[in-house]
């Protein structure tokens, strides 16, 4: 294995990376891929996320604004669809299949009101609304945790791979002093810090993102149980 380049030795680590072996550089490549598809993945979660937070603000403020549920069903419908109103409108058709006419009442309570059974299978169809929006909200965040992991990896088999090579290499010159080690340990070693230059971003982004799908979750489950109270207080259950 060659450590110069015309010449001269490595002088940095583009110099290191110009002359590694076809090894060490698959294995960059790889690494590099995987950098690249962790910063797209990052990019587009946070712009999903702004995205939420902004349809999650329209949403209860549109909400706050009206006091029954037609009229703040028929208010948030105007809205572009989001998680916020599909859960809404799974809710209000559910209520009104079962007791047409119930959420239209402006003077008195509905005749009707929803069973026991009834409302625990409103509760389940609302539950199956937010897993399917928190599954649709995580996709690819699952990425960012492989990409964290196998990446340094992926850096360590470079760095086995780099000094086995350096060592032949050494074998074969007979030449056994620093200056002849040091160059092939160190390209060696240059795939341990792409490994970790991919992971590091790619680990903590992950752990935000899954922090942040929580609270998302979390503020799903809240409005639902606020819908459920609401249509109590209107005698709808």
């Amino acid at each position: 294995m060659t450590l110069q380049v015309g010449g001269a030795m490595p002088s940095s680590s583009f110099d290191l990376i110009a002359q590694a072996s076809t090894e060490t550089k698959i294995v960059l490549g790889t690494l590099a891929v995987f950098s690249v598809l962790s910063w797209f993945i990052i990019g587009l979660k946070w712009w999903q996320s702004r995205r939420l937070r902004q349809q999650a603000d329209r949403f209860f403020g549109e909400l706050e604004r009206t006091t029954r549920l037609q009229d703040g069903y028929h208010a948030v419908m105007k809205l572009p669809p989001s998680p916020y109103n599909r859960l809404f409108r799974e809710g209000i058709n559910f209520v009104s299949e079962l007791l047409p006419g119930s959420l239209r009442t402006e003077s008195s309570r509905p005749s009707e009101t929803l069973s026991a059974t009834q409302v625990g299978v409103l509760k389940m169809v609302l539950n199956k609304e937010i897993a399917a929006e928190r599954d649709l909200a995580s996709h690819y965040v699952s990425w960012l945790a492989t990409i964290g992991s196998v990446s340094p990896l992926l850096g360590l088999l470079g760095t086995v791979l780099g000094v086995m090579l350096a060592f032949l290499g050494i074998a074969a010159q007979g030449s056994g002093n620093i200056a002849a080690v040091a160059p092939g340990v160190a390209e060696a070693l240059v795939t341990t810090v792409a490994g970790l230059a991919a992971a590091i971003p790619a680990v903590i982004a992950y752990n935000f993102f899954v922090n942040r799908i929580r609270l998302f979750s979390g503020e799903m489950e809240g409005f639902a149980n606020e819908l459920i109270g609401t249509m109590a207080r209107e005698g709808v259950i």
